[in-house]
């Protein structure tokens, strides 16, 4: 496996602000390395330009003594000559050099064939004395050839860049530690927002029950909108525990009457003999029960299904053909009541989820029959892209006190829980008018009880 396969699972498990800090550290050392060395790369270079010209002016006034027999010149401070025959013998020098050789046998045979030769002895970072920056050329004088070298001392160059190099290499230690050091206390601040949600997030899972997150609401950055999000999910799940609580209590509370019913029914057939008339009255009414469980069950299904998605899927419907559809199988009902049923269904096509409208719409209708008196209209009409349908009756209307629990589910204008009807139809219909982003309203009419839906369509 190769070095960087095996340090990247290892970084990866690091805590987030080391790896923060580690990437800050690494960064900043590219940076500062890149931009030191380009101060260092600047600097040498005006130094060296610098010696270079020196030693160039002095190379000429060099060559220019040694080809017309002068005395060789003297040179800027720290400068050296010397000067050599075609087979490298030394015929001029400087006291300092007399006896050193300055030029290898090959950069002497090169010189020699013409070429300008030039090179530092000594290194910049050992600190060695007799640093020296030559350059050697070939002069022809009187049909004998000269080798003619030039030297300049580059103490105060190498010195100058040295301590360049200590300055660079401080100020780029302490200019690391201090992004570092920004760096951790930037990124401890920025995860202690974290920190705090998952410590939240711990105690809810310990069951605390209505937590909230700590938002700061003057701030519009990536942790505050994490937060906004985790308060947001926390809410849907209040409200969907919220949800199977209640579904669970009203279940539990509905279910109980109709089976505690069923079973005084049983024991009581169970316990004497009974006629053969007595069975079959004791099978209807238990009957009636199963039945109530079923539309129970199924009422409070359609409820949690609309409460937990909020999902319709709207498709184009005939408006008459689905209240007709809602009306139908209650007209037999109304029939046998001796009450008659009015509907005035406008004829255009809605944009609507016919799937529960249609059931939102019977059980408007079914508690028209059941709790109303005289006739009972429905009205379906469009108007500037919304749908109202309402349903009105000639009975007492609602009392006071039960409007403002009319949609609240299991709620009935009657106090004994016994009577007709789960009380689940109206919050049917305002769940059913919610998912269509719509609203419902019950009030009283002229002549007894209205209940309206609003829908967008």
């Amino acid at each position: 496996m190769s070095l960087h396969g095996r340090l990247l699972p290892r970084f990866r498990r690091l805590p987030v602000v080391t790896r923060l800090v580690l990437a800050v550290a690494l960064t900043m050392s590219l940076v500062l390395a890149g931009a030191a060395s380009f101060v260092y790369w600047r600097v040498r270079t005006a130094l060296d330009q610098q010696l270079n010209d020196d030693l160039t002016t002095y190379q000429r006034s060099l060559d220019h003594a040694v080809r017309h027999g002068a005395q060789l010149p003297p040179g800027p401070s720290g400068s050296l000559q010397q000067v050599l025959d075609a087979h490298g013998r030394v015929l001029d020098s400087s006291e300092a050099i007399r006896h050193q050789m300055l030029l290898t046998p090959a950069e002497l045979g090169s010189v020699a064939r013409g070429a300008t030769v030039r090179h530092d002895i000594g290194s910049l970072l050992l600190i060695t004395p007799g640093t020296l920056r030559l350059q050697a050329h070939r002069v022809t004088t009187g049909g004998r050839t000269r080798i003619v070298v030039a030297a300049v001392r580059r103490g105060h160059r190498d010195e100058a860049l040295r301590e360049l190099l200590a300055q660079l290499a401080f100020a780029s230690g302490l200019t690391l530690i201090a992004a570092s050091y920004v760096g951790y206390r930037t990124a401890r601040g920025a995860l202690r927002p974290v920190e705090r949600y998952r410590s939240g997030a711990a105690t809810l899972a310990d069951g605390t029950q209505n937590l909230r997150l700590d938002v700061p609401v003057d701030r519009d950055d990536e942790i505050t909108r994490l937060g906004h999000t985790l308060n947001h999910m926390l809410d849907r799940l209040q409200t969907s525990a919220e949800r199977e609580r209640r579904f669970v209590a009203d279940a539990s509370h509905e279910l109980r009457t109709p089976l505690t019913l069923m079973r005084a029914e049983l024991d009581v057939a169970l316990h004497r003999p009974r006629s053969a008339g007595e069975l079959t009255e004791t099978l209807r009414s238990v009957d009636a029960e199963v039945q109530r469980l079923i539309d129970l069950s199924n009422a409070l299904l359609g409820l949690e299904e609309l409460g937990s998605t909020g999902h319709i899927a709207r498709a184009p419907a005939s408006l008459a053909d689905l209240v007709d559809a809602a009306v139908t199988p209650h007209r037999r009902t109304a029939e046998r009541a001796g009450r008659e049923l009015v509907v005035d269904a406008a004829d255009v096509t809605v944009d609507i989820d016919a799937r529960w409208l249609r059931p939102a719409v019977s059980n408007l209708i079914d508690n028209a029959l059941r709790h109303g008196h005289g006739t009972v209209r429905v009205a379906a009409t469009v108007h500037a892209g919304v749908l109202s349908v309402c349903v009105t009756d000639e009975g007492p209307g609602f009392s006071p006190e039960f409007l403002p629990r009319a949609f609240d589910r299991f709620a009935r204008a009657e106090a004994s829980r016994t009577s007709d009807g789960s009380g689940l139809g109206l919050a049917f219909a305002h769940a059913v008018a919610t998912a269509h982003s719509g609203t419902a309203r019950a009030g009283n009419a002229a002549n007894g009880a209205a209940v309206t839906l609003r829908l967008p369509c």
